[in-house]
């Protein structure tokens, strides 16, 4: 069986580790120069672990990342409620810049005997009953299979035709990659609701390097407490669209990952549901289920975007009401271990 993987970003450099995994070696291709050095997606779930686990990517993966302690809340600079993680498989969540994540699935790939080729762009398809024809590089070649896992504006999504239905978020988001060798609560995930129905979020990335977003135009100066920032590796500013693509899967070829769904930051599903798409999407192309597929992860991916826009308005609402009750809904729930065991379950794994 003859597979192509576009793009070489978790999504994808999982689906080939899976397919190599299991005696299927694909081949993967992406547009860029190289391996990205960009953090991007920070938060690995437990779930994702265990995908990661057969491959011995996941072990190589804990050694490196931060397993946070707790999920703080605030309102203001003041603390309201802290939640304890780790109390069982379900509580685990872990911290690691996306591009180590990228490191270790791809020297996962590399034990199988598998490479990136980078520099060759995906340039068009056209397929039928017999095989789906790929212009890539400049060259045109026969396939079983097409994964498209090419990201959020993805090229084989374009292709196929497909419409991307969804909206744009108003005003704009910032990220900013620091270091800080003194941050308060080193490996706890902590986020601060600020005036207006505002966020801002840090994220433990490693040991003294962290992750801050805000849905103000600069994060850095939206945190409401002192932060010694001794470096910025990467500071931007970006939208977010909430979308799902009308069909996972046409003809021979397959979508996932950001091709297929985005949404906002709002519970850290991205990353994750990208690396579940791909491992279910491998198992099937393997198994010859592909049928389900689309179901499937359809499914799953309304799923996420419907908790990831709960979580995100419920911490964004402007109502007078709802952000003067909030704080003693969070306080109660840390109060009360049933709720806290209860709210962190639906946090972390949703």
């Amino acid at each position: 069986m003859k597979i192509l993987i576009v793009g070489a970003g978790p999504t994808g450099l999982t689906a080939a580790v899976e397919l190599a995994r299991r005696g299927v070696m694909p081949q993967i291709i992406d547009k860029r120069s190289g391996p990205s050095n960009l953090s991007r997606a920070v938060g690995i779930q437990q779930r994702t672990m265990d995908i990661l686990t057969p491959s011995g990517a996941a072990e190589e993966i804990r050694k490196e990342a931060v397993c946070f302690d707790g999920v703080a809340f605030h309102s203001g600079p003041r603390r309201i409620a802290k939640l304890a993680l780790n109390f069982d498989d379900k509580s685990r969540l872990y911290g690691l810049p996306q591009d180590r994540t990228e490191h270790f699935l791809a020297r996962a790939f590399a034990r199988y005997g598998g490479k990136v080729e980078y520099d060759t762009p995906f340039e068009g398809l056209t397929q039928d009953e017999t095989c789906a024809r790929v212009q890539m590089g400049g060259t045109e070649s026969p396939f079983d299979h097409v994964i498209g896992a090419d990201g959020a504006h993805s090229a084989v999504r374009k292709a196929l035709g497909l419409e991307f239905p969804g909206f744009d978020l108003p005003g704009q988001w910032s990220i900013a990659d620091v270091e800080s060798p003194d941050w308060r609560d080193p490996q706890c995930f902590q986020g601060f609701l600020l005036p207006h129905g505002d966020i801002c979020i840090v994220a433990p990335l490693e040991a003294a390097r962290f992750r801050v977003i805000a849905s103000r135009p600069d994060a850095l100066a939206a945190l409401p407490v002192p932060m010694n920032v001794t470096n910025i590796r990467r500071s931007g500013a970006f939208t977010i669209s909430v979308r799902q693509v009308t069909d996972y899967a046409v003809g021979r070829v397959c979508l996932a990952g950001d091709a297929a769904h985005c949404h906002s930051p709002a519970g850290g599903r991205g990353m994750n549901l990208g690396i579940a798409d791909a491992a279910d999407l491998a198992g099937r192309l393997v198994d010859g289920g592909l049928a389900g597929y689309h179901a499937a992860r359809h499914a799953e991916g309304a799923h996420v975007l419907a908790f990831s826009e709960t979580v995100r308005k419920a911490v964004q609402s402007k109502s007078p009401l709802r952000r003067m009750v909030m704080p003693w809904v969070m306080k109660l729930v840390a109060a009360v271990p049933p709720f806290q065991r209860a709210a962190v379950h639906y946090f972390v794994s949703g």
